[in-house]
């Protein structure tokens, strides 16, 4: 994880669903299979279905999978009340949160731990210290960020007083923001990326292309505008060059768009979250070998990011 001694697999495993769209007998089987396959890092947060993501995982610590053979990474500061999402990093809040995740995951420390957001409400300096407090103590290996821009990330690495060491966001195909700023500012203080929805929210996969699956986010009024941004104009026609790119390739879109993102330095983990125990199949079953230079080239050319003006 970036110039860390952390290491991670190069796919870790998603549980935003799990208590929820996925029940604890599926989540069993996928960490099953996740783990055969050589997976090693579970990405969870307190936020999760209000916790029930990390109780499941603590079940099945020590029963599909010893705990010292996973790199498990939590996140604080982002919450729900009353069906609002509430955001508060302060010392208090964290620290609260990061006791409550231990409880719940049945460990004494988290491999990674990450502050959620940013926080305008907050001093930074406070949401910090809640993280030097947390390595310290020994209840966290690694401390890091979850979607901190690239000055807020170069920030937050140079006020704190233990290395940030990870930046978790959203980095695909289809949501090549990191690039400009991100990336740059995160291999500058040492930290790897984390790339959450690496399949463009599901629509890398092909599987939107034409119709809208009955049993898919995008056919889910509480779920569809998560996906809703990437199935037309732009990101459709993306969609449609790495279809074109996979098939010459007799590869899968899956594969394919994870091997483009794994290639990129400073990325250090995609992080896929599978509801089913067949979507997870399907991304066990990526080869993730590089890309010839000329498929990435297609690839780099049509999903480029639009440039900036010069004023």
């Amino acid at each position: 994880m970036g110039t860390s001694g952390l290491r991670v697999s190069e796919l870790a495993l998603g549980t935003m669903t799990w208590g929820n769209g996925t029940d604890a007998e599926t989540a069993r089987a996928m960490l099953r299979d996740f783990v055969d396959a050589g997976g090693t890092t579970v990405d969870t947060a307190g936020s999760y279905e209000e916790g029930r993501s990390e109780a499941i995982i603590g079940e099945l610590l020590g029963d599909v999978v010893p705990r010292s053979d996973l790199v498990l990474v939590s996140k604080a500061g982002v919450g729900h009340r009353n069906g609002r999402r509430m955001v508060d990093t302060s010392r208090r809040a964290m620290l609260a949160a990061l006791d409550a995740t231990l409880a719940r995951l049945g460990t004494d420390h988290l491999d990674l731990w990450l502050a959620n957001v940013w926080d305008e409400n907050v001093p930074l300096e406070e949401t910090l210290g809640a993280l030097e407090s947390a390595v310290n103590s020994g209840r966290v290996r690694y401390a890091g960020v979850s979607n901190y821009n690239g000055w807020q990330l170069a920030r937050a690495a140079t006020l704190c007083d233990v290395p940030l060491v990870a930046n978790q966001v959203e980095y695909s195909l289809l949501a090549r923001g990191a690039e400009a700023e991100i990336l740059p500012a995160a291999e500058h203080v040492g930290a790897g990326l984390m790339c959450w929805a690496p399949l463009g929210r599901g629509a890398l996969t092909g599987k939107y292309r034409g119709q809208v699956p009955s049993d898919s986010r995008a056919a889910d009024t509480a779920t569809a505008g998560y996906v809703e941004k990437y199935l037309e104009g732009r990101p459709a026609r993306i969609t449609d060059a790495l279809a074109t790119a996979a098939k010459g390739l007799q590869r899968t879109p899956l594969d394919v768009a994870l091997s483009w993102l794994l290639e990129h330095p400073g990325v250090s983990t995609a992080v896929v979250g599978p509801r089913t125990q067949l979507q997870l199949k399907d991304i066990l079953a990526a080869t993730l070998a590089p890309l010839p230079e000329q498929i990435e080239t297609v690839l780099r050319e049509v999903s480029q990011l639009a440039a900036v003006p010069v004023a």
